[in-house]
């Protein structure tokens, strides 16, 4: 008889996550793909979502519509828990940036805040050489 193996690295989900009705949403926009996570006030996660994950592939994934099509799929778990309302931290130059604030808000999720944080440098990189003729 076959004897069952068990393995000793089994993942255990965290349960006991503190969920009150304020949230905040990070909204990632890359050119290839739109990240969200929403998480509670302390920072630990509570859903996440992305355009590949909702099955985009390709070109596709960095469509306005993948990117409500990600958000729509974390906030219906989110407003399963119980939040009401979000604070919104847009970050990068993509094309599901006002996409995913227009699902956000069509989702029944009030916005209570957005703020772009998006990285600017204050140098920039090195110039190139000086041309010579």
């Amino acid at each position: 008889m076959a004897k069952k193996i068990v393995s000793a690295k089994t993942k255990v989900k965290k349960t006991s996550l503190k969920v009150s009705d304020k949230g905040r949403v990070y909204v990632s926009a890359t050119f290839n793909n739109t990240l969200v996570t929403f998480t509670n006030e302390k920072g630990d996660t509570i859903a996440w979502s992305s355009a590949g994950a909702a099955g985009f592939k390709g070109a596709r994934k960095s469509t306005p519509f993948a990117a409500t099509t990600a958000v729509e799929n974390a906030a219906k778990k989110v407003l399963e828990k119980g939040v009401k309302s979000v604070d919104v931290y847009v970050k990068g130059p993509g094309a599901g940036r006002d996409a995913a604030l227009r699902a956000i808000k069509s989702a029944g999720l009030s916005i209570a805040l957005i703020a772009d944080i998006t990285p600017i440098p204050h140098n920039g990189p090195r110039a190139s050489k000086k041309r010579r003729i």
